[in-house]
């Protein structure tokens, strides 16, 4: 096992992922976006506090950081560490770079929920499952109007459908815990829905709920 390998694939791809690219984009409006709106850093609520050009930008950039991470990073370790596996870097380093944007060391580990990240790492490793689960997301999107519930019904369903493409079982396994982690990054999401204070994208706004 070349740890030296999987080391340099783990780290680069987590500070990747670590760059707070909602609270980059929030200073650049001179706004924290930690103290605005429910405080987090992620695409969905950039885009509720900044309005749409940078929340679009922010969500392209954390899917970026993803796919970078596992496409590119595993390339660069294998360089330098003639022989390693390169699919085995490759999950190491997607999950590098979500854990980066989960737990950034830039702002205490305190980071955004992950959706981003992971479907740019998704359409790294395994572009068709990812594929067909945005389009789900989207439909549950349109349906339910609530993100929370669109990137929860995402996160189920994308190791489901890595395993009926075929990816192999180490990536449905590193898939499955990837989507465990971001579900509990939804708690408070959850928590909201089940109380029916959650806020839905459009409409009118629940008078009872806390910020988004």
């Amino acid at each position: 096992m070349h740890i030296g390998a999987y080391s340099l694939a783990i780290s680069v791809s987590y500070l990747i992922g670590s760059l707070p690219t909602g609270y980059v984009a929030g200073l650049a409006r001179g706004v924290d976006i930690r103290t605005a709106g429910s405080g987090n850093i992620g695409a969905t609520n950039v885009f509720r506090v900044l309005g749409k050009a940078a929340g679009i930008s922010v969500l392209a950039v954390d899917g970026a950081k993803g796919f970078a991470a596992a496409r590119w990073v595993p390339l660069l370790a294998e360089k330098c560490f003639p022989g390693a596996a390169a699919d085995n870097l490759a999950l190491a380093a997607g999950a590098g770079a979500v854990l980066g944007h989960v737990y950034t060391c830039w702002l205490k580990f305190q980071g955004g929920k992950g959706i981003a990240t992971s479907a740019g790492v998704g359409f790294a490793w395994a572009p068709w499952a990812c594929g067909v689960t945005l389009a789900v997301w989207g439909i549950v999107f349109v349906l339910t109007r609530y993100v929370s519930v669109a990137s929860i019904a995402a996160a189920v369903l994308l190791p489901v459908m890595v395993w009926v493409f075929h990816y192999g079982t180490k990536m449905t396994i590193v898939m499955t815990a990837l989507a465990v982690l971001a579900i509990y990054k939804h708690r408070t999401n959850i928590r909201r829905l089940l109380a029916g204070t959650e806020n839905r994208a459009w409409g009118k706004k629940n008078p009872s709920s806390p910020p988004p």
